[in-house]
């Protein structure tokens, strides 16, 4: 590694949370006296941050190793981070002697460390932290990529263990920041101009505040009263952690966005159980029912759902597609089971072919993109305040984001042309099973 210069180039798979991990990873590196470049060729150290929750996700982190390993000889060491690398360990040392780090979620506390290790011409540095840790990845040295909008993990690990599910093992036992903490980050967010900020966490709203100060939806208020704030989101919640003063919390505080990500991955309460998804389907609705009944704002409401789950019927089926009628989801992202390494649901048998798997799929898709054309046809007409996220040249848009998390791309026939992060007024003109078109006024 050269002694002049130190660089990186990091690439991040997955979640939300696996982005806002590399932004501090990114923020500790520089403070380390590493500079970041654009491509793997100029840097010294190359990260690849991992996720293992899609089937064959450990392979497409080794084709991605096995494209650059030609690097290898212009002296470049690579570092795999994240989900597989946990779940891999030092496997992935014997089937890709090139990386030179392989380090768990739960162990980015020790990257300083581990970093003196490889400029020291380790070859094999381990950061694979077990369940227990207590630590969070905590660090003052974020680099934030969007000046506007911003994350803040509050919870990190999984003690859910849903039988599908890899994330307890690949990212540790819960464990939560202080509210305080979380305060304070957030109030150092809003000095510095952002105004719309996430909450993260496995499950968020499992949040509990390790000094016994403030529960999720205290923390939600707290966040959401801050000089400065107009938006606060959070993601992603459990049902059977959704306590109805969250609902309470949104609906008295202006701040906290009107929308709800609040996976059911079924609509059976007989596939639930065999889940180990803790609720059953009308203890869900329970929840769905308390965010319809709330006075001041109107909450969309979007799930995950997974189709052709060990054992799940013909009629189990129906019972999820009849889910989605009740609810009246904005958006709905689905999946087909495919069995994950150490999960329990390995121990079943996976009776659903691929064939069936995937047109239970395709009809879950088709019967909600029809319930979104009808859903989505309720904001023609209104005026709906956006984010300015960005510019569509080719179109001559600009794309925008309301609190709803709804994509609303709008023109303008002001000569004031909106920045990006502002706010303005669009008017729905036209609309679509995903998206919005409309003017802006005003």
């Amino acid at each position: 590694m050269s002694s002049l210069q130190k660089t990186f180039y990091i690439e991040t798979f997955g979640c939300q949370m696996n982005f806002h991990d590399s932004e501090k990873v990114v923020g500790t590196l520089i403070s380390e006296g590493y500079a970041q470049v654009q491509r793997e060729e100029d840097a010294d150290l190359i990260f690849y941050n991992t996720c293992s929750i899609r089937d064959k996700a450990e392979q497409k982190v080794f084709h991605r190793l096995a494209d650059v390993k030609k690097l290898q000889k212009e002296g470049k060491r690579f570092a795999v981070l994240g989900c597989v690398a946990q779940q891999e360990g030092e496997k992935i040392f014997e089937r890709a002697p090139y990386v030179s780090m392989v380090a768990g979620s739960a162990s980015y506390h020790n990257l300083p460390a581990m970093l003196v290790q490889i400029e020291a011409g380790a070859t094999r540095v381990t950061g694979l932290d077990d369940r227990e840790t207590d630590q969070t990845f905590e660090t003052e040295f974020t680099a934030r990529t969007n000046p506007h909008r911003g994350y803040i993990t509050i919870i990190e690990g999984c003690d859910k263990f849903c039988a599908y599910c890899v994330v307890p093992y690949t990212r540790g036992k819960e464990r939560s920041r202080t509210s305080q903490s979380v305060v304070d980050e957030a109030k150092r967010m809003t000095d510095a101009g952002y105004t719309d900020i996430q909450l993260l966490g496995q499950n968020v709203n499992s949040y509990r505040d390790p000094a016994g100060k403030k529960s999720f939806a205290e923390l939600l208020t707290a966040v959401g009263e801050l000089p400065g704030i107009r938006r606060v989101r959070f993601t992603t919640s459990h049902p059977r952690d959704f306590t109805k003063d969250i609902i309470d919390a949104i609906d008295a505080v202006p701040a906290l966005c009107d929308h709800v990500h609040l996976p059911v991955q079924s609509g059976s309460s007989r596939v639930l159980q065999s889940m180990f998804r803790e609720y059953t389907r009308e203890q869900y609705l329970e929840r769905i029912a308390w965010m319809k009944a709330i006075r001041n704002k109107e909450i969309s409401i979007t799930t995950d759902v997974i189709v052709g789950f060990p054992g799940e019927t013909e009629a189990e089926f129906g019972e999820t597609l009849s889910l989605l009628d009740e609810v009246g989801y904005d958006g709905v992202f689905s999946f087909k089971y495919s069995p994950r390494p150490n999960t329990p649901s390995l121990q079943y048998i996976d009776s659903v072919a691929e064939g069936e798997k995937s047109r239970r799929l395709q009809g879950l898709q088709e019967h909600q993109r029809e319930l979104q054309r009808a859903s989505y046809s309720r904001h023609l007409g209104q005026t709906l305040e956006v984010m300015v996220e960005g510019k569509n040249g080719a179109r001559g848009q600009i794309i925008g984001r309301t609190s709803q998390n709804k994509t609303l791309n709008f023109v303008t026939h002001d000569q004031r042309q909106p920045g990006i992060g502002d706010y303005v007024q669009v008017e729905v003109t036209q609309v679509f099973p995903n998206s919005l078109l409309g003017k802006m006024v005003g």
